[in-house]
C-alpha cells in the first residue's frame, strides 16, 4: 500500500542519475512529481501544477491524486512521516472524499516542491493545514467520475454518485468501475470545487485504519535516510569542534589515510555565527564503508580553536538564569495592577522552576545521501522540511532551487531536530568535493553532542491569594535563550511565539496579570524540540497551580477548574493569526474545551478516590498547538523510589481524523515527556556536551512507563494537532502526584527525589 518515491524508478532499490534525468524529461521539466512519475502502465506526467489532460495511463486532477486503468489510486503525501502516522491519515482524507476502495490505495511521498504548499513537517500541523485542501482534492476526483460516467450514460451528472470506488447511476443501480472512467475523465475540464461529504458520510475519517507503513517497517522493508544505496556511493564521518562556534586550526591526515578503504579527507567550512542552518563545519573522511570511515576520523589528528564559548558552564549558567527571573523583565502581557494586587493579598506565593537543556535523541542519528553533479543535486535525506532544504542547498552550491531535488525518506524520528538541514549541507558538500554520491552518517554520540537542544530555562512564578483563596495575582517571568537567536544576532529575549508557547497564553481568569521575559544569552546552537517552549513553561505553570491549590487548602480539581474560569474565548494575540499560525476564528482559544478536558481526564481517572499512604494522583493541563490535554497520573513512592503506575490522558483536538493514531501520539507524547521528566539532562563543561549516548542519555525503559488511558473527546470542530500537545501536561502531572503521596515538591526537571 506504501511506496517510496524511488520505486518509481527502473533499476529496483536506488536511483541513478541517468534514470532521474529520464524520468524528470518525460515528467515535463526539472520536478518529479510523487504521482507516478514513471508508472507502471508507461504512463507519463504533467509537470507540477499543471492540469492533467488526457494524460496516457490515467489521470491527475491535481498534483495529489492519479488514477490508473487499473483502479489503482496513487495519493500523494507531501509532509514527512516520522511515526505519527501522516502518511496514513493523509491519504486516508483523500480517499474518503474521492469514495475510493482503501486497498486500492498506494501512498507516494512527494518530494520537496512549492507546488505542494507547505512541507514543513512540524507544529502539530500537518492534518490541520491540510485536511480542507485533501478533502477539495479528492471530492474533485470524485466528481470528474461522475461526470465521465454521467456523458457516457448520456445521464444527468445529479444523477450519478461515486461509491466505494465505483459510479453508480442512482435511478438505475448501473455501476462503473473507477478505472474504467479514467481516460474519460482524464479528458474534462477540472471543475474549480467539488461538493464535500458530509460527515455522516465518512468512510474512513474518524475510524481506525491501520498505518500504511507498519508492513514494510515489521519486515524491514522500509527505507530510511541511512538505507539509501545509488550506485558510487562513498561515506564519510565527520570530526566537528565539540564547541559551537569553534573551528579546526589544522590537522594531520597522514594515519587516517593510511586506514584500508579511506579514499580522501575533506575539509569543511563552518556556518559563521550565529549558525542558522549551517554546516557546524569540521574535517571529513570519505571511505568505502562506515567502518573504515570511523576508524579514519579516530585516526585524525586535529588542533581546535574553541572559539567564544569555550567558557559556558551549565552550573554558572544556571546561576545567572536564576538572576535574571529576580529581577524585572520586559512586560510580554500585563492586565491590571500585578504589583498593588501583590501588595494587598491575605498570602502570597512564588516558586522557580528549571528545566536544562534537552536533546532530540531520535531513534534515527541524522544521515543524507548527496549527490551533486554538472546537472545539479539529488539528496534523499530523512528531512521534515524538505523546501526549506531545497533552498539552503541551492543558496550554498549558488545554483537555481529547480536544479536541486530533496527525496524525502522515512524518518526514524525526529522531534523537530530534522526540521534543520544542517546535515544535508554537509553531504552536499562533500560530495561536491569528491564528485561522487556520498553518505554522511551520524553516530550517536554525534547526536547528542552535536544537537539544537531545547532551551535550557528558569521560570519564577508569584501569585497572590485574597481572604478566599482565590488568586488575585499571577506574575510569571521567563528566562531561556531564543531559538531565533541561533539564526539572527542580537537577540537576548524571546520572540512573541515562543512565549506564546505557554506563557502568554495562560488561559487562567486572573484580573492582574503580567508576564515577563529576562535575558538570556545563547552559547550552543537552540531548536524546536515536541513542544517546543509549552515543555518549560508547562511544567512551571502546572505544577505552580498545584502549589497554589495546596495553600489554599484546596482540591488540586476544583482549584485549577476555578483558576481556569467560566467558558469563554480569550484572545492574547495581535492580527488575525495566533501564536500557532492559524486564523483565531477558526480555531478560537475556548476556555470551556480545557475545562472538558480535565473534567474528561479527572472523572477517567478516579479523582478523589482513597488512596494508600505513598501513593498519589495529581493533574496537569495545558493547551498547545490549538489541542487541550489534560493528564492525571498516579504514583508510588517509596522512600527515594518512584513508580508511575498509569496516567489518564484526555484529549480534545476537534474532529478526529485516525483514532489509532490520535492514541498512539498521545501514549508516544507521555512516554517522550516521561523521558524528559526523569531523564533528560545535558550539563556542559567548558563548552562542551557531557553526554554522548544511551547510557548517559537514557529513555524510559519498558519497565519505566506506565499503564496509559487515552480518553478521546468527541468533537466536530476543526482538527488541530496531536503530535506534541501531549508532552507538555506530563512533568507537571508527575511532580504533583510525588506532592499528594508524599508532600515533597518537585521545582525541577529531571526529577530527582533524594535531598528533595
Amino acid at each position: 500500500m506504501s511506496r517510496p518515491v524511488w520505486d518509481l524508478f527502473p533499476g529496483g532499490g536506488g536511483v541513478t542519475r541517468r534514470s532521474f534525468i529520464r524520468t524528470a524529461a518525460a515528467a515535463g521539466g526539472g520536478l518529479i512529481l510523487g504521482v507516478s512519475t514513471a508508472c507502471e502502465g508507461g504512463g507519463s506526467r504533467t509537470p507540477a501544477g499543471g492540469r492533467s489532460v488526457g494524460l496516457e495511463g490515467g489521470f491527475s486532477p491535481n498534483v495529489f491524486v492519479h488514477l490508473h486503468p487499473t483502479g489503482d489510486v496513487e495519493i500523494v503525501v507531501a509532509r514527512s512521516e516520522m511515526g505519527q502516522g501522516v502518511r496514513t491519515s493523509l491519504a486516508a482524507v483523500v480517499a474518503d472524499e474521492m469514495e475510493a476502495d482503501w486497498s486500492r490505495i498506494r501512498v507516494v511521498q512527494a518530494p520537496g516542491h512549492p507546488d505542494f504548499g507547505d512541507q514543513n513537517t512540524g507544529g502539530s500541523q500537518s492534518v490541520r493545514n491540510h485536511f480542507q485542501r485533501l478533502r477539495e482534492a479528492g471530492a474533485v476526483a470524485r466528481r470528474m467520475l461522475e461526470e465521465a460516467a454521467a456523458r457516457q450514460w448520456e445521464v444527468p451528472a445529479a444523477e450519478c454518485a461515486g461509491r466505494n470506488h465505483e459510479v453508480v447511476h442512482l435511478p438505475t443501480g448501473r455501476t462503473a468501475a473507477y478505472g474504467e472512467l479514467a481516460e474519460a475523465a482524464g479528458r474534462l475540464q477540472v471543475p474549480e470545487n467539488a461538493v464535500l461529504k458530509g460527515a455522516d458520510q465518512f468512510r474512513y475519517i474518524g475510524r481506525p485504519l491501520g498505518g500504511v507503513d507498519n508492513l514494510d517497517i515489521t519486515v524491514g522493508a522500509a527505507l530510511f535516510g541511512a538505507d539509501v544505496r545509488p550506485p558510487g556511493m562513498v561515506y564519510a564521518a565527520i570530526a566537528r569542534c565539540p564547541v559551537v562556534g569553534g573551528t579546526h586550526r589544522s590537522y594531520d591526515a597522514q594515519e587516517a589515510l593510511r586506514r584500508p578503504g579511506v579514499l580522501r579527507v575533506v575539509e569543511i567550512p563552518p556556518a559563521e555565527s550565529p549558525p542558522g542552518y549551517g554546516s557546524l563545519g569540521g574535517v571529513a573522511v570519505v571511505a568505502e564503508n562506515t567502518w573504515a570511515a570511523l576508524a579514519g576520523r579516530d585516526a585524525l589528528r586535529i588542533e581546535w580553536d574553541l572559539g567564544p564559548h569555550a567558557t559556558h558552564e551549565s552550573s554558572a549558567y544556571r546561576a545567572s538564569l536564576e538572576a535574571a527571573v529576580r529581577e524585572p523583565g520586559r512586560p510580554d502581557r500585563s492586565e491590571g495592577d500585578v504589583d498593588g494586587a501583590l501588595r494587598a493579598a491575605d498570602r502570597t506565593h512564588s516558586a522557580e522552576y528549571y528545566v536544562p537543556y534537552l536533546a532530540h535523541a531520535s531513534m534515527e542519528p541524522p544521515a543524507c545521501v548527496a549527490s551533486v553533479t554538472r546537472e545539479g543535486c539529488e539528496i534523499w535525506a530523512p528531512v521534515q522540511a524538505p523546501q526549506t532544504t531545497r533552498r539552503v542547498v541551492a543558496g550554498m552550491l549558488d545554483v537555481p532551487e529547480d536544479r536541486v531535488t530533496v527525496h524525502v525518506t522515512l524518518l526514524g524520528g525526529a522531534f523537530g531536530r530534522k526540521s534543520k538541514p544542517d546535515f544535508v549541507l554537509e553531504a552536499v558538500w562533500i560530495s561536491k568535493e569528491v564528485g561522487r554520491p556520498v553518505q554522511v552518517f551520524w553516530t550517536r554520540e554525534d547526536d547528542i553532542r552535536h544537537d539544537f537542544y531545547h532551551a535550557v530555562s528558569m521560570q519564577r512564578l508569584e501569585a497572590g491569594l485574597d481572604d478566599s483563596k482565590r488568586v488575585t495575582a499571577w506574575l510569571h517571568r521567563s528566562a531561556f535563550p531564543s531559538i531565533s537567536a541561533t539564526f539572527a544576532s542580537g537577540i537576548d529575549r524571546p520572540p512573541a511565539d515562543e512565549l506564546g508557547l505557554g506563557n502568554t497564553t495562560v488561559p487562567f481568569d486572573v484580573p492582574n496579570l503580567r508576564c515577563e521575559s529576562c535575558p538570556a544569552s545563547w552559547h550552543t546552537r537552540i531548536g524546536w524540540l515536541r513542544s517546543v517552549s509549552n515543555i518549560h513553561h508547562g511544567f512551571a505553570v502546572g505544577a505552580f497551580a498545584d502549589e497554589l491549590a495546596a495553600l489554599a487548602g484546596r482540591d488540586p480539581r476544583e482549584f485549577l477548574l476555578d483558576l481556569i474560569g467560566p467558558a469563554r474565548v480569550i484572545d492574547y494575540w495581535a492580527g488575525e493569526e495566533n501564536a500557532y499560525g492559524v486564523d483565531k476564528r477558526a480555531y478560537p482559544y475556548d476556555t470551556g474545551r480545557l475545562r472538558g478536558v480535565v473534567e474528561l481526564a479527572t472523572g477517567e481517572a478516579g479523582w478523589g478516590r482513597s488512596l494508600p499512604a505513598g501513593r498519589g494522583l495529581g493533574l496537569a493541563a495545558h493547551y498547545c498547538f490549538v489541542t487541550y490535554v489534560a493528564q492525571v497520573a498516579e504514583v508510588s513512592v517509596t522512600g527515594d523510589r518512584l513508580r508511575i503506575h498509569r496516567i489518564d490522558c484526555a484529549v480534545d483536538c476537534g474532529l478526529v481524523v485516525n483514532p489509532d493514531q490520535v492514541k498512539a501520539q498521545m501514549e508516544g507524547a507521555i512516554v517522550f515527556g516521561l523521558s524528559l521528566a526523569l531523564h533528560g539532562n545535558i550539563t556542559m563543561r567548558a563548552g562542551r556536551v557531557e553526554q554522548g549516548n544511551f547510557d548517559d542519555y537514557p529513555i524510559c525503559a519498558l519497565r519505566e512507563v506506565p499503564e496509559i488511558h487515552v480518553h478521546i473527546v468527541n468533537s466536530d470542530a476543526p482538527p488541530t494537532g496531536v503530535g506534541e500537545p501531549g508532552v507538555p501536561p506530563v512533568a507537571a502531572a508527575v511532580a504533583n502526584a510525588i506532592f499528594a503521596a508524599t508532600g515533597r515538591r518537585i521545582r525541577e526537571l529531571p526529577i530527582r527525589l533524594a535531598g528533595v
